[in-house]
C-alpha cells in the first residue's frame, strides 16, 4: 500500500525530487483539475490566471497569426487551441501525460488538432530558433527547482526578437496563507524565505513541489537566461469575477496581487 500525504512543509527540494513528484501529481490530479477548472478555462480560451485576464483582450503576445508558437506547461491545451483558432502554428508541451490526454479529448470535442509533446521544460526537444513566440500560463516554471534552466531553454528555441510571456503566482502571495477568506489577508511568512512548498507522505517522499522566487529572483533569472524583461503585468481583480480558485478570491484579489505576468524578449 502506498504511503499517503500527511503533511505540508517548507523545505529544500532538488531538481530530480521536484520533477518526479510533480509528474506523478499532475498525472494523478489531471481528471479532477480539469473537472474543477475546465469551465473557467474553456475548451479554446487563453486565460492568464485566476483573475480571468484573457489574451483575446490584452494581446500580451502581440500578433499571433502565422506565427510559430510554443506553449510550455500547456495542460489540456486550452491556450494553444485558442492561438490555433487565431491562425497561429502551435505546439503544446507538458510534463504530464494525464493532462495531454485531456488535450486530445478537447481536440475531439472542439474539432481541432493541437500537436502536443510530453517532455520536460528543462530540456526542450526543439531546434534552436524554431519558434517566433513562447508562452506559459502558470505552467512549468513554478514547478522546477531552477527556473533559469527553463528560461535558457526558452531563449534557445526562440528566434532573435522572439517574445516569451509567462504567468505565475505573484511572489508576494508566499507571505500569506493560501486562504481565500479573511485569514488570507494577514502576512505570516517571510517574503524572503525561498524554501519550497512541499507536500510529502509519511516517509518524507515529496508528492508535490512548488518553488518560491521573489520578484528580484525572477528578474535575475530572466537576465541570466539571455532574455530582456520588457513588462511586468499585475492583473487587478475584475468586478465581474465572483469566483474562487484555491486561495484566489475577490476578497483577496482586490487587496493584494495574485498573479505576475512577465513579458520577455530574446535580443
Amino acid at each position: 500500500m502506498e504511503s499517503t500525504v500527511i503533511e505540508a512543509a517548507r523545505r529544500s527540494a532538488g531538481a530530480d525530487e521536484t520533477t518526479h513528484a510533480n509528474r506523478r501529481w499532475w498525472d494523478g490530479e489531471a481528471d479532477s483539475y480539469q473537472a474543477e477548472h475546465g469551465e473557467f478555462l474553456g475548451d479554446a480560451s487563453f486565460v492568464w490566471g485566476p483573475e480571468g485576464l484573457n489574451e483575446a483582450d490584452v494581446h500580451l503576445l502581440g500578433p499571433v497569426a502565422g506565427r510559430r508558437i510554443l506553449e510550455i506547461g500547456c495542460g489540456a491545451g486550452q491556450c494553444g487551441r485558442w492561438l490555433t483558432s487565431q491562425g497561429a502554428q502551435v505546439v503544446g508541451l507538458d510534463l504530464s501525460w494525464g493532462q495531454l490526454v485531456h488535450s486530445h479529448r478537447l481536440d475531439a470535442r472542439v474539432g481541432t488538432a493541437l500537436p502536443v509533446v510530453q517532455a520536460d521544460a528543462q530540456r526542450l526537444p526543439f531546434r534552436t530558433g524554431e519558434f517566433d513566440l513562447a508562452c506559459s500560463a502558470y505552467g512549468a516554471l513554478p514547478f522546477v527547482e531552477d527556473a533559469t534552466v527553463v528560461l535558457r531553454e526558452v531563449a534557445r528555441v526562440l528566434r532573435p526578437g522572439g517574445r516569451f510571456v509567462f504567468s505565475a503566482t505573484h511572489p508576494l502571495r508566499w507571505s500569506f496563507l493560501d486562504d481565500p477568506g479573511e485569514r488570507g489577508l494577514v502576512a505570516v511568512d517571510s517574503y524572503f524565505d525561498r524554501r519550497a512548498y512541499v507536500e510529502q507522505n509519511d516517509k518524507g517522499v515529496a508528492t508535490y513541489v512548488e518553488h518560491h522566487r521573489t520578484v528580484g529572483d525572477w528578474v535575475r533569472s530572466i537576465v541570466a537566461a539571455g532574455l530582456r524583461l520588457v513588462d511586468l503585468v499585475e492583473p487587478e481583480w475584475p468586478a465581474e469575477n465572483e469566483g474562487t480558485w484555491g486561495g484566489w478570491s475577490p476578497l483577496r484579489g482586490r487587496v493584494i496581487p495574485g498573479t505576475a505576468i512577465f513579458s520577455c524578449e530574446r535580443p
